[in-house]
């Protein structure tokens, strides 16, 4: 009797040892299911962000007053009433710009010739909700382009692409009346980077004088549309690429500008129309 007490205890202690085991193995497997969820939550496709944006390339614009060349100015308005041009306004000159000059040139019996050039700039910022910059310029590009189609009153409208200016160019030349007149028109839209062109160029006749060619009017267009997207490029000279270019802080509330100053420009550039002199040539006798 005394020898089967310590025997029993140790059937017992051999018995306990399985029961262990079990329950050992159940807190691991639950230790290893908390782990896996841990490291699904974590999982790359779990927490993966939105890639960045491209930077925009250029981040500042050109003084638009000075953005087309003078000799170009003096050839295509050569009787301007001032030859520096006269500044659209703007809220904020780094997203938005225009200048324009106009003027009669007497010539005596044969009549006078009336011309009118203006261009405007539009930067758009690189924004992680509304795209980069260039993206959001080509979507602007586009509908300066319409816009210019529908103009009120134009005849013979044709449109087509240009080479050579900007990342991507088009024209569109149409003849309209105004204050009595025959004008011709050409408007050249341009993309350069992030940075929209707009310049608009026309003339006619007056007082018995001819009204301009297309062809005359067309190259004068190009001749400005050329300066002023040079002019965008000199403007960022050594910055393009360059943080200051491509990173700014003010980014993404010069983006929300953009979109209102946009706005505003397209509202200035529909409402453009020749004006009739205010000094009408006089025919001399």
């Amino acid at each position: 009797m005394h020898r089967s007490a310590p025997r029993l205890t140790r059937i017992l202690a051999c018995a306990a040892v399985p029961v262990m085991l079990v329950v050992a193995g159940c807190s691991s497997d639950s230790d290893d299911k908390k782990e896996a969820d841990s490291s699904a939550s974590a999982s790359p496709e779990a927490t993966k962000s939105e890639p960045a944006v491209e930077p925009a390339k250029f981040a500042e614009l050109p003084d638009p007053c000075k953005a087309i060349e003078a000799k170009t100015v003096k050839s295509l308005v050569p009787s301007a009433k001032s030859k520096n041009g006269t500044r659209s306004k703007s809220s904020d000159t780094s997203v938005r710009g225009g200048c324009s000059w106009n003027g009669l040139a007497d010539k005596g019996v044969k009549g006078s010739q009336y011309r009118w050039l203006d261009v405007g700039f539009t930067r758009f910022a690189s924004d992680q909700t509304l795209g980069s910059g260039a993206a959001r310029a080509g979507e602007e590009f586009d509908k300066q382009i319409k816009r210019t189609e529908a103009t009120d009153g134009a005849k013979n409208v044709a449109t087509g692409s240009v080479s050579g200016i900007g990342d991507q160019a088009t024209k569109i030349t149409y003849d309209q009346s105004k204050t009595d007149e025959d004008f011709r028109f050409t408007t050249i839209v341009a993309r350069t980077g992030n940075v929209v062109v707009v310049v608009n160029y026309n003339g006619a006749g007056y007082a018995g004088s001819k009204t301009p060619s297309a062809e005359t009017i067309l190259k004068g267009a190009t001749m400005a549309a050329e300066d002023a997207v040079a002019a965008v490029a000199d403007a960022n000279a050594g910055g393009a690429g360059s943080p200051k270019a491509t990173g700014k802080a003010t980014d993404k509330a010069t983006g929300a500008a953009t979109d209102k100053a946009t706005d505003e420009a397209s509202d200035d550039s529909s409402k453009k129309s020749p004006q009739k002199p205010s000094s009408p040539a006089k025919t001399k006798s």
